[in-house]
């Protein structure tokens, strides 16, 4: 249940910022670590400027990795492709409120294909616009960086919209995780905790250290 698994607080790294040239290393280590979920950015350069991986990169991951999957839909149309992330045992399907114009559907679709239902905002998107769905949401994702690429600085205002989203959640007797998206790190992961979110989606502080164990074990104790 939703409510079991905000019990403390979630780490998931995120394979955007992984060396692709080792990546099975990589994923071994996070295999190995506290982590709680492998966190999978799909990008098609239309929805945001950049393109990451597709479906045989993703089903390589889904083989080695011991994580559940939190995949994370930075593309238009994704409603196109749940089959697809179902067959790959994904965990949690992430879409964003920005590029589904019919979200309540897309959830509904997400749900019935059997994953947990979540919806991303980015940065210049009020919380207040998920008013009317997000009962029916397992998780919220804010974006505390633009969408697109690694290594970007924390928005502080992130801060003020995670309090936010918790009183819309309370208000509405809603169960959703809050996740965080950008800039995560051992410096921001304190804030972001102590703001109130439940999930937080490190990609560079973990794959550039040189001890990404250690790195993870930090961060879930921040």
């Amino acid at each position: 249940m939703i409510e079991d698994m905000r019990n403390d607080l979630k780490i998931a790294p995120s394979l955007l910022s992984a060396n692709f040239a080792n990546l099975e290393k990589d994923l071994d280590q996070i295999n190995r670590s506290e982590a709680d979920w492998l966190h999978l950015d799909v990008m098609d350069g239309v929805f945001v400027p950049n393109i990451s991986f597709g479906f045989p990169v993703l089903k390589a991951v889904a083989a080695i990795s011991k994580k559940p999957l939190d995949m994370h839909l930075m593309i238009v149309n994704p409603d196109k492709f749940i089959s697809q992330i179902r067959d790959l045992g994904t965990m949690m399907m992430n879409v964003h409120y920005e590029a589904c114009p019919h979200l309540h559907r897309v959830i509904q679709q997400i749900k019935e294909a059997g994953m947990k239902a979540a919806v991303t905002l980015n940065p210049a998107t009020p919380v207040a616009m998920l008013s009317d769905i997000i009962q029916d949401l397992d998780m919220v994702l804010l974006m505390s960086v633009n969408p697109g690429f690694g290594g970007q600085e924390f928005i502080p205002h992130t801060l003020n919209k995670i309090r936010e989203l918790r009183e819309l959640r309370a208000r509405s007797g809603s169960n959703a995780l809050i996740e965080i998206d950008g800039g995560v790190n051992l410096q921001t992961a304190p804030l972001l905790s102590e703001a109130g979110a439940d999930v937080l989606v490190a990609g560079s502080a973990v794959f550039k250290a040189p001890d990404m164990i250690e790195v993870i074990h930090q961060l879930k104790n921040a």
